[in-house]
């Protein structure tokens, strides 16, 4: 049984006025329904509550882009999950709700509920259909888009494939509006970094653009999940991804498996209390891939912020570059009387540290 997490963006079941495209959704509803009945475990992140909000209301005065964003939200997350429903229940599917925020995924006790609530829909059936909740997530901590939130949810799951659905086919090597652009057919899970090839562009309903799938597809599949970056809108792309190795589109070639309490880790940086400065040869040490090593307090030469034992912290390498993410060891106040010592406990433990990739941000 496989876990699947199908990540629809705005541009694909939206029309160019802004209105839900009902044919688009209830055709990718139609194929969601057929991996289930095949046996997979499915999860649907779904894009296009403040689209389909901004069609049904006229507001009565200007509106700033917060709040305009609240409405539009409110209003149309009611209009889009009721779609789904009606869509999924022709299938005799039940289809379950989650609104989420990015801090929901900063505590290690909020993700694991989030977890168990999608494990125990799963378990009975029901296909969740996931969004941000933008009625209140108008701050600067705010999911990139819902690309960064389909990542989160299928490392949160454990997922084998997250499907991410453009309204393009997959990340071209060039501009795809040349004739002689071409899509990437495949990437290895060795590559760090696109962005040399990828044209920076948003589109007109979501927040993010192809560099912030290029980030978050190459991030999840270093994780050991395979990333597939597919055109929503041609007929049967979810079946044809899943059957046809020869399908026009991108996929990002899983690397190793990682455990769950290194992906919480990965995904949490911005949630970090304080900073762990290292040395020269610390910094070699971590980032040797064949060695599995604990961050010592030998190898430490500062430490900033406030921080609890437990707490996240990033670690900064001897020329100020963020190498990894890790839980610490000690208060920062101990650990401060410590920099430099021989023979202490690890101030950040090798089961509690995530090394990041060179071309992770």
């Amino acid at each position: 049984m496989n876990t699947i997490v199908v990540k629809i963006g705005s541009n694909v079941i939206t029309r160019k006025d802004g209105t839900l495209d009902i044919t688009r959704m209830s055709a990718l509803v139609d194929q969601v329904a057929e991996l289930h009945k095949r046996g997979n475990r499915v999860l649907l992140v779904s894009s296009g509550a403040v689209a389909a909000g901004r069609n049904e209301v006229a507001p009565s005065h200007r509106l700033d882009t917060v709040s305009a964003r609240q409405l539009y939200s409110a209003v149309g997350q009611a209009k889009l999950i009721n779609r789904y429903y009606e869509l999924f229940h022709d299938h005799g599917l039940v289809c379950g709700q989650i609104l989420t925020t990015k801090e929901g995924f900063g505590s290690r006790t909020h993700y694991l509920n989030q977890k168990h609530c999608m494990e125990v829909m799963l378990g009975q059936g029901v296909i969740p259909v996931i969004n941000e909740n933008d009625t209140v997530s108008v701050t600067e901590l705010m999911f990139t888009d819902n690309d960064e939130l389909s990542g989160l949810v299928a490392t949160m799951m454990d997922a084998d494939k997250l499907i991410i659905l453009s309204n393009i086919d997959g990340i071209f090597d060039g501009d795809p509006k040349l004739p002689e652009s071409k899509v990437i057919r495949e990437v290895s899970p060795s590559v760090d970094d696109l962005s040399d090839v990828v044209v920076a562009g948003k589109s007109s309903f979501g927040r993010g653009g192809m560099l912030t799938k290029c980030r978050i597809a190459l991030k999840v599949a270093s994780e050991g999940i395979e990333v597939v970056i597919a055109n929503g809108k041609k007929d049967n792309i979810l079946l044809s991804v899943m059957d046809d190795s020869a399908v026009l589109c991108t996929r990002i070639l899983p690397g190793e498996r990682v455990n769950g309490v290194k992906k919480w880790i990965a995904h949490s940086h911005d949630f970090v209390k304080g900073r762990i400065f290292v040395n020269e040869g610390a910094t070699a040490i971590l980032l040797d891939s064949d060695r599995a090593s604990s961050l010592l307090p030998v190898g430490v030469t500062d430490v900033e912020g406030m921080f609890e034992k437990g707490d996240l912290v990033e670690i900064v390498d001897f020329k100020g570059r963020r190498i990894g993410v890790g839980c610490s060891e000690y208060p920062s106040a101990s650990l401060r009387e410590n920099v430099g010592k021989k023979g202490m406990r690890p101030a950040v433990h090798y089961d509690y540290l995530y090394m990041e990739r060179q071309g992770d941000e």
